[in-house]
């Protein structure tokens, strides 16, 4: 029943959906729907937060995978998960970023709770990166917070771009952003690179 909310609340948005057609693509009656959620307004809350936990499970799966690698190893496999979780679940990723957004409150409060904790996670792997650069461990975080909420922006934007263009893989994506944000537009002018290998 929740696949088949998502899919209609990303597909259709969440005002045109109805539970009429959630219900028929899951293959469940209308009453049954209701009888587990009361209403329209709280399957979609439930469908918020079951994508927003499946995205940042994802994220932190995908650092967790690179282990003792450096800050940039890590922030490359996190972009790589978050990629491709976005472009594996389109629909879960228009609920969380399109429709939940625009309906106001408690909706938009359960997506800035999911970005904040994405936030946070970003910006422990740039402030571990910026004190080994700078090879001072006592480095505040506040020098490079506005990183992480930039880079977190610039992920949202590129997750919205490789949907619409189906030839933009996960990898090609992160690579993109690693190369933005790593390397520095500067340096993407020069002709230098991150490498990904």
């Amino acid at each position: 029943m929740m696949d088949a909310a998502v899919r209609i609340f990303g597909q259709r948005g969440y005002r045109a959906a109805s539970m009429d057609d959630i219900a028929e693509l899951a293959g469940v009656s209308k009453p049954l729907v209701y009888l587990y959620l009361n209403s329209k307004e709280e399957l979609f809350g439930a469908c918020i937060r079951r994508e927003a936990a499946a995205l940042v499970d994802a994220v932190r799966d995908g650092v967790s995978a690179a282990g003792g690698d450096s800050a940039d190893r890590q922030l490359w496999a996190g972009l790589r998960a978050f990629f491709g979780h976005t472009a594996e679940r389109p629909d879960g990723w228009a609920v969380l970023h399109g429709q939940a957004r625009t309906q106001g409150e408690p909706f938009a409060a359960e997506v800035a709770a999911m970005r904040a904790e994405v936030v946070a996670f970003v910006t422990s792997l740039v402030v571990a990166a910026a004190r080994e650069a700078h090879g001072d461990p006592s480095l505040p975080e506040r020098e490079v917070a506005g990183l992480a909420q930039a880079l977190v922006g610039a992920a949202e934007s590129m997750a919205d771009w490789a949907g619409a263009d189906a030839s933009v893989s996960a990898r090609e994506a992160a690579a993109t952003l690693m190369n933005f944000a790593w390397v520095g537009l500067g340096g993407m002018l020069e002709g230098r690179g991150w490498v990904s290998a």
